[in-house]
């Protein structure tokens, strides 16, 4: 094996496994549990208002996000999803739970990894083994591209759904 192949096969490693992790993630906010309602009513209990629009809108971004990078299809697009949807989640959900993730309602070393992952990705491409490279877009997509994609998409777009969107309840007294 080839220097070469071996980093596209960590590429393909990579972003098939974060890929996987994400549309796992967003098909069982459809269809799991409490499907779609019940990711509705607790993205609502988190301050996400109105919290089935916003069920829908990650779902739809961990879906979207996980099969572009399972592809290697427009891979900082499919990155930036995971970036964007990982930032809500950590500023959302996990930032007051300290760092580990089996500290009570998890921590946020979790969404932390996949976002630095996100931003890895979406930096370094799909590797020569995906989609965008057969349709000759890799070339166009890496480096800092792929950096402007994902700060841009995911970090923005995190940023604008959170002041728009994003009303957390007042803290209870213990």
């Amino acid at each position: 094996m080839s220097d070469a192949d071996a980093i596209n096969l960590a590429l393909l490693v990579l972003r098939c496994g974060i890929g996987a992790v994400m549309l796992a993630h967003g098909i069982n906010h459809i269809f799991g549990g409490g499907k779609i309602a019940g990711t509705g009513r607790w993205f609502e209990s988190l301050g996400m208002k109105p919290g089935v629009v916003h069920a829908w809108f990650a779902s739809i971004a961990e879906v979207g996000g996980g099969a572009l990078l399972v592809l290697g299809l427009l891979t900082p697009v499919g990155a930036a999803a995971v970036v964007g949807t990982m930032l809500v989640a950590w500023i959302t959900n996990h930032r007051g739970n300290g760092f580990f993730i089996f500290r009570p309602g998890e921590g946020w070393e979790y969404v932390m990894t996949l976002t630095l992952v996100g931003f890895a990705v979406a930096i370094l491409g799909g590797g020569e083994w995906s989609l965008d490279e057969a349709l000759e877009l890799r070339d166009n997509l890496v480096g800092v591209t792929g950096l402007v994609i994902a700060l841009v998409a995911g970090v923005g777009g995190a940023a604008a759904l959170l002041a728009a969107a994003w009303r957390p309840p007042p803290p209870t007294a213990d």
